[in-house]
């Protein structure tokens, strides 16, 4: 192996987490984002790639059941945690009450904007099983869709809030 090539590898690290449920392991540069493992090393593109500030929430992905934006969360600092994307949202192939109330009540119309609305909201209902309207606008504040104007999105979290609180 070339001395260039050997330096090149002392610049990785190994890398291990729990993503939506399943251990999994990677060599990663120490700068990588969450969001480029995700969808380069382990081809989970339900996590979208948008503003890459943090602003815009198509990156969003729960870490230990957490809202966090993965272009903007190294890889290295989820080291050992749980990771949901909006794939592991879903249990036993059925969707995520979430995720129903939100295809039922038309919350996306690209979709672009899902996993920040879906996993917001799923963090928001573990938390609180009612939440005031304001308090859903509150969570979803770092979220944008440029489709919806909201209405839709306010309703289905209603619907999934109501769906889990049965």
């Amino acid at each position: 192996m070339s001395e260039n090539m050997e330096e090149l590898l002392e610049d990785f690290i190994y890398w291990q987490a729990r993503v939506n449920g399943r251990l999994q392991d990677a060599e990663i540069h120490p700068a990588m984002s969450l969001l480029d493992l995700l969808r380069d090393e382990l081809r989970l593109t339900g996590t979208h790639m948008g503003c890459m500030t943090g602003h815009c929430g198509a990156c969003t992905v729960l870490i230990d059941g957490k809202v966090a934006k993965s272009c903007i969360t190294p890889a290295a600092s989820v080291q050992g945690k749980a990771v949901t994307t909006l794939e592991g949202l879903a249990s036993d192939g059925e969707p995520h009450p979430v995720q129903q109330a939100f295809a039922q009540e038309s919350g996306f119309q690209c979709g672009y904007c899902a996993p920040g609305m879906v996993l917001t909201t799923a963090e928001l209902l573990a938390k609180t099983t009612d939440p005031s309207d304001e308090e859903i606008q509150q969570a979803l504040a770092g979220n944008l869709c440029r489709c919806t104007g909201y209405q839709s999105i306010l309703r289905a979290v209603r619907k999934a809030a109501a769906r889990l609180a049965d």
